[in-house]
């Protein structure tokens, strides 16, 4: 039986996923170890299996904790906007900023990691349910709400979700050699893409 209180297993509970982010963040998923994430919470290897089933279980529950945020940020951008293009530009701008300095991010929108996860750990319960609600739904909201907008060409908000997810891949070509070879010139090129992407996506 756990010695932990209540209070104390939601405390190790947090800091394990905050551990766990800091650590998926710097070495990513493969190079990080359940040993690692214990030793910077100071506890044991056995006592991390009170709380999570595997490291994939912790990730996922990190990535979720760092799309909760990005949906935040993203909402507080496009409530500031006054007019549907303003919002797809705020959207894209604050995304863009987000895959670019935040690797979870980018795995989370540009891989599909989370529900890659969230697949494989219900493909081994017995039950065969997800572990967290909502696996599939896109992690880019708004795309339902603006296909049905009349100025935008598209209304496919499966087309307007794929075309955002492969406008991201630029922000990596940050750190490419065929890359741009600066900060400056790598947004030059980020916001005449975003510009590009709103002209086309509006028929006026």
């Amino acid at each position: 039986m756990s010695r932990f209180t209540d209070r104390d297993r939601e405390r190790i509970r947090t800091r394990l996923i905050e551990a766990g982010r800091e650590l998926f963040e710097q070495f990513g998923f493969d190079r990080t170890r359940i040993r690692d994430v214990t030793e910077a919470v100071g506890i044991g290897t056995s006592t991390f299996y009170q709380f999570f089933d595997s490291k994939e279980a912790l990730y996922v529950e990190v990535l979720l904790a760092e799309r909760a945020e990005l949906e935040e940020r993203v909402a507080e951008a496009v409530t500031a906007a006054d007019t549907p293009r303003e919002e797809v530009r705020a959207f894209l701008s604050t995304l863009f900023a987000e895959v670019r300095s935040n690797p979870l991010i980018s795995t989370l929108i540009v891989d599909g990691e989370l529900r890659k996860l969230q697949d494989r750990i219900a493909a081994v319960e017995e039950d065969g349910e997800p572990i967290a609600p909502h696996a599939h739904e896109s992690d880019l909201p708004y795309a339902e709400r603006w296909a049905e907008i009349e100025s935008i060409r598209y209304d496919d908000p499966e087309l307007i979700d794929g075309l955002f997810v492969a406008l991201l891949f630029t922000a990596r070509a940050r750190n490419a050699p065929i890359g741009t070879d600066s900060d400056a010139a790598a947004e030059r090129v980020e916001d005449a893409l975003i510009e590009t992407i709103v002209d086309g996506l509006f028929v006026d």
